[in-house]
């Protein structure tokens, strides 16, 4: 018989129903369903984790980098650690000082102290916050050199009472801004600063200024060398006494060039009747009442006060024009002259009264040479102080390095080594100071 090659019959298979299907589909969703539970479980315990590790990294941040301001190192001068704390302190002592000193001035060249100082550009790419930073340094290289010039020769000085009476000025400043003495520290030397971390600040300052005084009683001048000194410099330290009245044309900046020429000749033509009437003996006061506007005839109405008169005037207090010629050698009292500011468009008449020196000047004389002296002295002592930026904390250094190298240094219109403002810095104030100067000479002693 032959041997069946044909496969076995498969085994009878079960029938599926529509039921069995939706059972098995409910099934695998179950499964699907616990895997997605598991992952989402992993995952929030993941994201848990995260979001706790980055409060503590944020915690973390926050108390290193106010470690690092209270204890680390932000910049070395000479053998000095300075801290964060320590730098703010200073920088901020020294732009507040700067400030009230020079405030209204620097606003003409630009400085906005409701925006960043860093974001401010002071000049050849410089900031103002780079400006403040290298007068912050400086500060800081002549405290630490003075302080330790002043252990070094043996100098002590108790500053207790100082002291207390800068705290309690803090507590009264605070206290009229409703404010507590630990936000004010922070408002005022930094986010970081408390009484208790600024006091060795405080202290080393009070230090540095009674050497500094120190030395100021060493090196003062004797009488013999001031009244040298004063030979010498007589123009600087002298005053005048003299009449003034400032005949000025009306006109605003649209006017043209033959608008101006006519007011021009009408007012030289009043300011020479004037000086004439004078000379013929009439009242100066009077004849400034006769030709002031309307608006400013009060300023000569008033009996209390004589309004163009002005007294005791150094040189850098007066116009130069007006200047000029009250300080001419051979000046004599009761001498009249008109005098024509072209780039102003206006005339003065002017009558010169006295010059004279007055002696209480001595001591500025005397405190002008040691002062001289004295920073000479500093000079030298700060020299060896090198200043070590080590964080890169002090951009200005880095800039000051570029312009040496490109020969420019000279010309970056940042203060000095020894803390003093450069050449730009110090023509810009002056030229400020003169225009606030002449500007109060006119309102004080003329009209328009």
């Amino acid at each position: 018989m032959a041997k069946n090659t044909a496969p076995e019959a498969a085994e009878e298979q079960k029938v599926v129903t529509k039921y069995d299907r939706k059972m098995e589909e409910r099934r695998k969703q179950k499964e699907k369903d616990k895997r997605q539970e598991r992952i989402t479980k992993i995952t929030a315990s993941v994201i848990g984790i995260a979001l706790v590790a980055a409060i503590v990294i944020s915690i973390a941040v926050s108390v290193i980098t106010k470690q690092t301001a209270i204890r680390g190192t932000y910049v070395q001068i000479g053998e000095h650690k300075i801290t964060g704390v320590e730098y703010d302190y200073n920088y901020n002592s020294t732009v507040s000082s700067y400030l009230t000193s020079y405030g209204s001035i620097l606003s003409l060249y630009g400085l906005d102290t409701t925006v960043d100082f860093d974001e401010q550009e002071y000049a050849n790419g410089r900031t103002w916050k780079d400006m403040f930073d290298e007068m912050t340094v400086n500060q800081i290289k002549q405290m630490k050199a003075l302080v330790d010039d002043a252990a070094k020769n043996g100098f002590t000085y108790d500053s207790k009472d100082e002291y207390e009476e800068f705290i309690n000025t803090m507590e009264t400043q605070a206290s009229e801004q409703g404010i507590s003495v630990s936000e004010y520290c922070k408002m005022n030397f930094g986010k970081y600063a408390t009484i208790e971390r600024i006091k060795p600040y405080i202290e080393e300052s009070l230090l540095a200024g009674a050497y500094y005084q120190e030395l100021m009683d060493q090196y003062a001048p004797s009488e013999d060398e001031v009244k040298a000194y004063y030979e010498e410099n007589k123009t600087d330290y002298d005053k005048v006494d003299y009449r003034s009245y400032v005949f000025t044309t009306g006109l605003d900046a649209e006017a043209s060039e033959e608008e101006v020429a006519e007011a021009m000749g009408q007012i030289k033509a009043d300011a020479e009747a004037m000086a004439l009437a004078r000379k013929e003996g009439a009242d100066f006061n009077e004849l400034c009442l006769t030709y002031a506007p309307e608006e400013s005839k009060a300023n000569y109405e008033d009996t209390e006060t004589d309004y163009s008169l002005s007294e005791g005037r150094y040189r850098s207090y007066i116009a130069d024009i007006m200047a000029d010629w009250l300080f001419e050698d051979g000046r004599a009292k009761g001498d009249i002259t008109v005098l024509e500011d072209t780039a102003n468009n206006r005339y003065y008449v002017v009558e010169f009264i006295n010059r004279y020196y007055d002696e209480a000047d001595d001591a500025n004389i005397s405190n002008t040479m040691a002062g001289t002296k004295v920073s000479e002295y500093i000079a030298n002592l700060t020299g060896g102080y090198e200043v070590v930026d080590p964080k890169g904390n002090l951009k200005y250094l880095t800039l000051a390095e570029s312009d040496t190298a490109d020969g420019t240094a000279s010309e970056d219109g940042t203060a000095s080594e020894d803390g003093t403002a450069s050449e730009d810095e110090a023509a810009s104030e002056n030229e400020a100071s003169d225009a606030g100067e002449e500007s109060s000479d006119e309102s004080e002693s003329t009209a328009e």
